[in-house]
């Protein structure tokens, strides 16, 4: 029997995950298919009873219904209660459902591809502290990096992160670009990023060292402000994108037990957001 498999969020139409997904099945022969499904916050309830009854092997959840799905779900996994969001459902062999969050483990895969695993005990400065931060966080720190720094304007809220890990500092936005030499690895996770909107920077990088890594975790545009200020500095850079590759990817693992080709995917990928 064919399997399916959907992205449920709001908006939709601009997910790249079903193209993705449907181009990893065709290449490693599977049965299977990936729809985007609308779904409004209102409708969220009967959306996830639908999916399990019309026998869906499996969902990715996105804005604005990472955190408001969990009460519809059977059980988490580990790092998606600590998220408190789940951005991946899985049905198991018995029919209940799964949550888990790709987004953080996505991140380091993301990184450790493009810079290596050699880093872990370097000092990291992850700017914000929102639900995107509070994933890579708890997935840096379950992935072995010891030194972590969380960077926010409302500093209190990355206090709370960093609390709840039991370790690493939270520091406002002015202490980080004063102190910004000391870090070897930056990632940016607040909306000076995005592709929409009025861009601003969270604080200058003129103090930023030569070298250093910096990542944002926007895939469109590829090069986001943040990132064209940090290559002007010599910074080593990686982009969003493959984030967003390798958690559909650990997604797919879940649900299918197979690996896709990463490194083909981000390059197809690159070409269609112009990248070089």
């Amino acid at each position: 029997m064919k399997k399916w498999f959907a992205v449920m969020g709001d908006p939709i139409e601009h997910s790249k995950s079903p193209a993705m997904h449907n181009v990893w099945f065709r290449e490693m022969s599977i049965d299977a298919t990936y729809i985007p499904v609308h779904v409004s916050s209102e409708s969220l309830e009967s959306a996830v009873a639908g999916l399990k009854t019309l026998g869906a092997s499996g969902w990715n959840v996105t804005i604005p219904h990472k955190t408001a799905i969990i009460p519809y779900l059977d059980e988490l996994d580990e790092l998606a209660e600590k998220m408190g969001a789940v951005n991946t459902v899985v049905r198991t062999k018995e029919g209940t459902l799964k949550g888990y969050n790709t987004d953080g483990v996505g991140f380091v895969r993301s990184l450790e591809d493009a810079v290596g695993k050699s880093h872990k005990d370097k000092p990291v400065l992850l700017i914000g502290a929102g639900g995107a931060a509070r994933g890579i966080a708890f997935a840096m720190q379950q992935q072995g990096y010891k030194n972590l720094t969380i960077a926010n304007r409302t500093v209190a809220n990355a206090q709370a992160i960093v609390d709840e890990m039991g370790t690493g500092q939270a520091i406002s936005l002015t202490e980080a670009e004063a102190t910004l030499a000391d870090f070897c690895i930056l990632v940016q996770m607040t909306s000076a990023g995005l592709a929409t909107g009025n861009f601003s920077m969270p604080f200058s990088l003129d103090r930023l060292t030569k070298g250093a890594i910096v990542a944002d975790i926007v895939y469109n545009p590829l090069m986001t402000p943040f990132l064209q200020a940090a290559e002007e500095k010599g910074a080593t850079i990686v982009t969003g994108l493959g984030m967003f590759v390798h958690q559909g990817a650990i997604a797919f693992e879940y649900w299918l037990g197979k690996s896709p080709n990463t490194n083909s995917m981000i390059a197809q990928l690159k070409v269609q957001l112009g990248g070089y």
